[in-house]
C-alpha cells in the first residue's frame, strides 16, 4: 500500500501549473485547477497554490485527488516553501524547494517531506519568447521510509499574445520500477484577462491507451 500511494502522489500532482525556478512577485499569487478523464472513468484533479512571501520567498499548496473506475479515492497535498539560489536577474534561475504533507488512499494516511532543486530559463526564437525549466526532487515517505525521484521537464512557446504551447514529460523512479508521462498542452489566454485556458493530455509512455484529457485554469492575482 505505500508503494501505491506514493505513486499516486507523484504521476497526479498538478506539475505543469508549476513556476519551477521563478520566483512568485511579492504580493502576488498565481492559482491554477486541473482536471483529467481517461476512457475507463479515471479521474483526477490538482489545486496549486503559490503566493509571494518575499521577493526572495514564495510558499504554496499542492493538492490532488483521485478517484478510480474502481472506487478507489487517494490524494496528496504538500505545503511547500521555495528560495532563490543566485541573483535574481541571472539570466539561468536557480532554486531549491522543502515541503512536507500528507497522501492517503481510502483510510491510509502516509506523511511524507519533499526536497526539490529547479532551474529554468527564458528564451527568444522566431520573433516571440518562450520559457524552459527542469525540476528534480525526492519524497520520502515517514511512514514506510521509502524514497521516490521526481524529474519534470517542460518546453514552452508563445505563439501570440492569445495562445501558447507547452510540452512536459514526468518522470518517476521508485523501488527500482520508472514512469514516465508525456503531456503536450495549448494555452488560451483572452484578451485583456488575468487567466489561461488549458487544454491538453497526458499520455503513460508505457501505455498510450491510458491518455487522459486534461482541462485546467490558470490565474494570476
Amino acid at each position: 500500500m505505500p508503494v501505491l500511494v506514493l505513486v499516486l502522489f507523484m504521476m497526479l500532482w498538478s506539475v505543469p501549473a508549476r513556476a519551477g525556478a521563478w520566483m512568485r512577485e511579492e504580493g502576488t499569487t498565481f492559482v491554477s485547477s486541473t482536471f483529467t478523464l481517461n476512457y475507463l472513468l479515471d479521474q483526477s484533479s490538482g489545486t496549486y497554490v503559490e503566493y509571494g512571501w518575499r521577493d526572495d520567498l514564495t510558499v504554496g499548496m499542492d493538492l490532488s485527488l483521485a478517484n478510480s473506475h474502481l472506487g478507489l479515492q487517494s490524494g496528496a497535498v504538500t505545503f511547500f516553501f521555495r528560495r532563490r539560489l543566485g541573483r535574481a536577474e541571472s539570466v539561468n534561475k536557480w532554486a531549491y524547494e522543502v515541503g512536507g504533507g500528507t497522501a492517503w488512499i481510502q483510510d491510509v494516511v502516509l506523511p511524507h517531506v519533499k526536497l526539490g532543486l529547479s532551474w529554468g530559463r527564458g528564451f527568444e526564437a522566431a520573433g516571440s519568447s518562450g520559457w524552459m525549466g527542469v525540476d528534480g526532487s525526492v519524497f520520502f515517505d515517514l511512514a514506510s521510509g521509502r524514497r521516490a525521484a521526481k524529474l519534470d521537464s517542460t518546453v514552452g512557446y508563445n505563439f501570440s499574445d492569445v495562445t501558447a504551447g507547452m510540452v512536459e514529460i514526468y518522470l518517476a523512479h521508485i523501488d527500482s520500477r520508472s514512469y514516465a508521462t508525456f503531456a503536450p498542452s495549448i494555452l488560451i489566454r483572452p484578451r485583456n484577462s488575468s487567466y489561461r485556458i488549458q487544454i491538453g493530455a497526458e499520455s503513460p509512455m508505457t501505455s498510450l491507451s491510458d491518455t487522459s484529457i486534461k482541462l485546467g485554469l490558470w490565474r494570476n492575482f
